[in-house]
């Protein structure tokens, strides 16, 4: 059977709740929209000689955006932020670009835009990004200020929101029905705007929206204190007066209820992160997932400590292993976990991404009803997948991880896709393996490779005995998801955690037990 190396570009991913739009496209392909972006700016230039007073203000900024990441593109969209807004600016500014040289037509401006435009992402990948900094947020428990100001731990660029981008995002969540993200996105578009910061929005359109969400989350009080506001600014507001009313007899009715004559006033505070409850999911274990993926989790004793260890791993006297053994060190204890050091060079990381990257498409899972591959919403990675026929450093990785784990690559997963990950499900979901699963059998190992170091965020986290284990660029993690009985242990189920500064690459192999008969041999209990 052909050997395959799986290969898995997570973005701001993982863990996540189900939603319908992400961040579809990958930190490794935007950087291919940021040099076509670029170009259209160049274009632009050339244009502005003939319409130099109406788009010479559009040209300096969006040349000034772009100047910012030329010479590190993957770097500049390592930050969430740049990320959303370059989703932003293409699909929408730009859009908006082309009506106005529409209006005025020049034909090489048009046709080379219209050239352009085919490779620029949609709605669909702009709703995805702002999302993605939603869930970022939850994890992470950052208030907006922190994305909208750029105060992000391990940040190598300056990125802010505007009231504009700030309104966008409360208004998409809005739309989703998510009043929770909508109360702090358009607080935060209020708070910048009432600090003096110009907008295209309306201060009406941030106070109705708001006032709105506010009422959903069940504070009246202070959602007739914003409608107000709201009414002395726009008298004639086709919804403020109708909802000040409801509001107001709602709030009556309460405290009739209550025995009370008179409201208590409206809290002054400034709505932050902790105002209003967020809304629970149907997942026990998200609160335990997130603690993990900030760094809360379980803490060995130093007794405990003590026993994890290090050593020189030659595979049982493995002749492609006598000369130069791999760094082994010991990661957990029960289950065993193990990390092997140096397990990829820099040059094969380099080859690697290089053949991937023109293959990456969006992580699948089998439907479970009807057995058919579909596209995992609820998922945010790209996947490839790289035969040994693609170049030799396919096979070179494959022989180390046989090498090193003493175990059969001849049976491992042809398709990597969501398993043993857990995704966001409340049910687990069928095996997506194109190998004849009754004859190879179960996964019985886990060999990642991290090929890339993050700024912050994207661990691997595993809730069900609260480890965390962080990438590390050139390292791999191994483990077993059988016991020696062939029964599952199910304390390897794991998440990884979104990325919030940079671009996580890894790259899975899945070890079936097939082939293994009489290199792991089997125990007749979990603990043979």
């Amino acid at each position: 059977m052909a050997t395959f190396l799986v290969l898995t570009l997570l973005t701001l991913s993982s863990f996540s709740s189900p939603v319908q739009a992400e961040i579809f496209t990958s930190i490794g392909q935007m950087t291919d929209p940021e040099r076509e972006e670029r170009e259209l700016v160049q274009s632009l230039k050339e244009y502005i000689e003939a319409e130099e007073l109406k788009l010479e203000s559009w040209a300096n900024k969006l040349d000034m955006l772009t100047r910012a990441s030329t010479s590190d593109p993957e770097g500049f969209l390592a930050h969430p932020v740049n990320a959303y807004k370059l989703m932003k600016r293409l699909n929408t500014e730009w859009s908006e670009l082309e009506s106005l040289v529409l209006q005025d037509p020049s034909d090489g401006f048009i046709s080379n835009m219209s050239v352009h435009r085919q490779y620029f992402p949609d709605e669909e990948d702009e709703k995805g990004a702002a999302k993605a900094l939603m869930r970022l947020q939850d994890t992470y428990k950052l208030d907006s200020e922190s994305f909208s100001k750029g105060k992000l731990p391990g940040v190598r660029y300056n990125a802010q929101l505007t009231v504009d981008d700030c309104f966008d995002m409360g208004k998409l969540a809005y739309n989703e029905n998510d009043y929770y993200h909508s109360v702090l996105w358009m607080q935060q578009a209020l708070r910048q705007m009432d600090s003096g910061e110009d907008a295209k929005t309306p201060k009406a359109d941030i106070l109705d929206y708001l006032s709105y969400s506010v009422y959903q989350m069940g504070d009246l009080s202070r959602a007739i204190e914003l409608t107000r506001r709201l009414v002395a600014i726009d008298p004639s507001h086709q919804r403020a007066g109708g909802n000040l009313h409801y509001f107001e007899r709602l709030l009556s009715k309460e405290l009739r209820d209550l025995g009370r004559s008179q409201q208590e006033p409206a809290d002054e505070r400034p709505i932050q992160l902790d105002t209003y409850e967020r809304p629970k999911d149907y997942l026990p274990e998200r609160e335990v997932y997130e603690a993990l993926c900030r760094g809360e989790g379980v803490k060995m004793t130093s007794k405990r400590r003590s026993r994890l260890l290090c050593r020189y791993q030659d595979g049982n006297r493995n002749p492609r292993l006598l000369l130069k053994p791999m760094k082994e060190e010991d990661e957990w204890d029960s289950p065993h976990i193990v990390r092997f050091l140096e397990a990829l060079s820099d040059e094969e990381i380099k080859k690697i991404k290089e053949l991937a990257k023109p293959k990456l498409s969006r992580a699948t899972v089998r439907d479970p009803n009807t057995g058919v591959l579909t596209v995992a919403h609820y998922r945010v990675s790209k996947s490839a997948w790289l035969e040994e026929e693609d170049d030799p450093v396919i096979a070179r990785v494959n022989q180390r991880i046989e090498d090193v784990t003493g175990l059969s690559v001849n049976t491992a997963e042809l398709l990597q896709v969501t398993h043993p990950k857990y995704s966001r499900k409340s049910h687990t979901q069928s095996r997506p393996f194109d190998g004849n699963l009754k004859v190879d059998g179960n996964r019985l190992a886990s060999f990642l490779n991290y090929m890339s170091d993050v700024e912050a965020g994207g661990a691997t986290v595993f809730p069900d005995f609260g480890a965390a284990f962080w990438p590390r660029k050139g390292t791999a993690v191994f483990w077993y998801n059988l016991f020696k009985s062939g029964e599952g242990d199910y304390r390897t189920r794991h998440a990884a955690c979104p990325v919030l500064v940079g671009s996580k690459w890894v790259s899975n192999k899945w070890i079936h037990e097939r082939g293994q008969e009489f290199r792991r041999p089997c125990g007749l209990t979990e603990e043979d």
